[in-house]
């Protein structure tokens, strides 16, 4: 009996080729998303770094032209924060459409790996079938000539 095959094989390579592609992409974009939630925590640290220069100079007296310098600063601050803030949930948004199309794609492929699994399962019972054919053939074939012999 020929060697199995499985028609498509070209297309469980492309489907799979896909998936791949779309796991790198996702992976890339989640990579994006980690480097801007950490950006946004040292953006928060400085923050936090102003406030405290700003209470501990409150304690110690500080000039108008100062305070008004360290609330510049501070709002200047909270708006950069705000505004990485908006372009995390951006990024967000495009890893969660990536994160879609990854488990669509592997919905896909899984298709085409069960179908292939289920074509190959036939092909095994078909081979043992034939196998086992042969072999009853092959006995009754030997019982006939060993028949044949004794009666000759």
């Amino acid at each position: 009996m020929k060697r199995f095959e499985y028609r498509l094989d070209t297309v469980l390579d492309y489907k799979t080729q896909v998936l791949d592609n779309l796991k790198t992409e996702h992976a890339v974009i989640l990579q994006k998303v980690n480097r801007k939630q950490e950006e946004i925590q040292g953006l928060n640290r400085r923050l936090a770094g102003y406030e405290d220069d700003f209470n501990k100079a409150k304690e110690q007296g500080v000039s108008i032209g100062d305070c008004r310098l360290y609330n510049m600063c501070i709002g200047r601050m909270e708006e950069i924060i705000h505004e990485e803030k908006g372009k995390l949930k951006v990024l967000k948004k495009q890893e969660d459409e990536k994160k879609q199309e990854v488990i669509t794609a592997k919905v896909d492929t899984s298709k085409f790996e069960k179908l292939k699994e289920k074509k190959q399962k036939e092909y095994q019972k078909a081979v043992m079938k034939a196998d086992e054919t042969f072999v009853e053939e092959f006995v009754s074939n030997t019982s006939i000539k060993a028949r044949h012999q004794n009666r000759g």
